[in-house]
């Protein structure tokens, strides 16, 4: 079974900064793509940034230059960085990652079970 935790969330103010982190355990024999994805109330769940595990790097528009992704392949990890909050980044924060067991060898994407992000104004 693969697991992913998310850390991190929590209440800022706007302009303030928090960090989330996801670990990704179990039976893994590799873990590509890396992301992190939100959902606010009544909305769709968005893209925020996603990472590769050769360090490429996509932003969605509303967090380009605020927030900052990365990782450690050496501990399954992925990181958010989010720095000059705004009430509208509130959210439940998910991780997202393509992984590959000894069950099937083939990648399949897992899930977090989210972690609330709430600004403040």
């Amino acid at each position: 079974q693969v697991q992913l935790v998310e850390s991190g969330g929590g209440l800022a103010q706007a302009g303030g900064s928090l960090r989330l982190s996801c670990v990704v355990s179990g039976s893994i024999v590799r873990v590509d793509g890396m992301g992190w994805y939100r959902q606010a109330p009544g909305k769709q769940r968005d893209y925020v940034a996603i990472i590769s595990r050769d360090g490429s790097i996509t932003y969605g528009d509303s967090v380009k230059g605020r927030f900052t992704v990365s990782r450690d392949n050496n501990k399954n990890t992925v990181y958010l960085e989010m720095d000059s909050l705004k009430p509208e980044d509130s959210a439940i924060y998910y991780c997202n990652a393509e992984v590959m067991t000894p069950m099937t060898f083939k990648m399949m994407d897992y899930w977090g079970q989210g972690t609330q992000v709430t600004v403040s104004s």
